[in-house]
Formats: C-alpha cells, sequence, structure tokens
C-alpha cells in the first residue's frame, strides 16, 4: 500500500549581496519555525527522517533548503558565475540564511544546521540574535581548520567518489547500514560544491575570542557532537558552549558527523533535549 508522504517542496526566489537565487526548500509540520542546514556538499535529504518525524512536526514547521549550487537550488541566476572558484563566506552564508527566512516571513525561526552548518549557526547568534530564537549548532565549533584540501577537486581523481569515500569514517559503526550508505550517496552528488563549502567551514569561519559576544540571553544556543566525529570533536564543541552567555552542549554516543540522517532514531532523542533547553532558555530569560 502506497503512503504520500506529508512533506511539500517549494521554490522562493530571493535576492542576497545583488545576486538572485532560486531556492528549493522542503517542510512539514506547524508551529516555531525549525530552519534546517545539511552539511557541506549535501542537500536537504538529509533531514527527511527529521521532516517526517511526526513528534517534532506537530509542534515545530520544519524547512530544510538546498543552499544554492546544492541539491535543487541552483546557482545565481544573474551572473557568469561559472567565470568564478565558488569559496563560500561567512558574510554571504549568513545574508543568505537572514534573507531566506525574511522572504518566508519567518517569526522567531529556531536555526539548525550540521557540520559547517553548525559554524554558521554560531555566526548566526553572533550577528543576528535578535532574529532568531535560538540556534542548534550541530557539530560545531569556534574554529575547525584543515580540511579545505586542493585534492578535493584533483584532474586525476574522481572527485564524487573522494568527497562520499571522506564521510565513511565520520559516521559511527552502530548507525544504520542503510543510512550510511544514503549519506555516503548524497556526498557523491555534491562533489561540485564540496570545496567550497569547506572554504567557510576550515578558512573563513573562525570566532575564537569572539564567542564571549554572542547574547546567549537573546538568542540561546545549544551545542550537539557525536563522539565518533574527530573533525569538530566532542571536546571541541563542548569547550566553545562553555565560552557562550546560557551556551550548553550535548554529547551524542554512538553518533558520528551526519546524525541526521546516519541515524535519525538516535539523533531524535537529543534533538528533543536540545529543543527543550531552548525552550527553558528562553522562558527564564
Amino acid at each position: 500500500m502506497s503512503k504520500i508522504s506529508p512533506v511539500t517542496g517549494h521554490y522562493v526566489t530571493i535576492e542576497v549581496d545583488g545576486l538572485e537565487y532560486k531556492v528549493f526548500y522542503l517542510e512539514n509540520g506547524s508551529g516555531q519555525p525549525l530552519v534546517c542546514q545539511h552539511t557541506a556538499g549535501a542537500h536537504n535529504h538529509q533531514w527527511r527522517g527529521l521532516l517526517e518525524d511526526e513528534e517534532i512536526t506537530a509542534n515545530y514547521r520544519v524547512i530544510a533548503y538546498d543552499l544554492p549550487r546544492h541539491g535543487k537550488s541552483d546557482p545565481p541566476e544573474n551572473t557568469e558565475w561559472w567565470k568564478e572558484e565558488y569559496k563560500l563566506t561567512a558574510d554571504h552564508f549568513v545574508n543568505f540564511i537572514v534573507a531566506l527566512c525574511d522572504a518566508l516571513e519567518l517569526e522567531d525561526p529556531l536555526f539548525m544546521g550540521s557540520s559547517f552548518g553548525g559554524n554558521v549557526a554560531l555566526q548566526l547568534a553572533l550577528r543576528h540574535p535578535d532574529r532568531f530564537g535560538g540556534v542548534l549548532s550541530v557539530e560545531g565549533a569556534d574554529y575547525s581548520p584543515g580540511f579545505y584540501l586542493d585534492w578535493w577537486q584533483h584532474p586525476h581523481a574522481n572527485a564524487a567518489q573522494i568527497c562520499a569515500s571522506g564521510t565513511w569514517d565520520l559516521m559511527a559503526p552502530q548507525s544504520p547500514e542503510a543510512d550510511r550508505w544514503k549519506t555516503w550517496f548524497y556526498y557523491s552528488q555534491g562533489s561540485e560544491a564540496f570545496k567550497g563549502d569547506l572554504h567557510f567551514y576550515s578558512v573563513d569561519h573562525d570566532l575564537r575570542g569572539r564567542l564571549h559576544e554572542i547574547e546567549g540571553d537573546k538568542c540561546p544556543v545549544v551545542m550537539m557532537t557525536g563522539e565518533y566525529d574527530y573533525l569538530t570533536t566532542p571536546e571541541d564543541s563542548a569547550r566553545t558552549a562553555g565560552e557562550i552567555k546560557n551556551g550548553s552542549f550535548i554529547n551524542m554516543p554512538e553518533i558520528g558527523h551526519f546524525p541526521m540522517s546516519e541515524n535519525h532514531e538516535r539523533f531524535r532523542v537529543h534533538l528533543l533535549e536540545a529543543l527543550n533547553a531552548l525552550q527553558s532558555v528562553k522562558a527564564n530569560a
């Protein structure tokens, strides 16, 4: 018997830094918006388990978008983008997310991103504490150097397989095999954007010495990291959270760097804890 998913997809046209983008997003649920950013080189399919999670979508309007150049979101419309090397910056990343939330007329949204999305969550809390009701930084830290490498795109290598296989040992061996292979597959499709995303992740993002500037009473921060993540380790995330006012950290055993796609059933337990923590801080502010 067939079952049609309640998740729906839409395009929205936005302008960011003088360029026009047609952005694809999936959504489901009702309540406070929960805006979700996929990992570098991937797309919003990573959040499918969350989008179809009836307990969470009963209270939250989950929105998972494809960053431009990823999934079903094209590069910018009104420029010869192919003549320039793609290098994502913190300024543009933040401006894009705020423009998307404005275009969708989201009130008091929560933001959740993983990996480079976890890093930009910290950037949003720092730069726009009045725009977001709180942020969930998954697999994020104040600084994550060393992953912006030339060989992610090399003429002598199969970039799709290199990018995909680079994710394998970042996942927990306890995660379901089928979900680990799906995560691998997502990355095989996004190799063209992967290196440019990592420019933000490992080069442009650096909040060392600035975490105390985040107004955690206005925009509370909860950090969540899997024990098998060796890029931004649980120790990195815990240290980062400890330097943020009202910051908190949740350790996620038996999960790796891609918790929402490699093991949603385990991830959702920690996510519910994190959402409750955000609401508690806001209630006591």
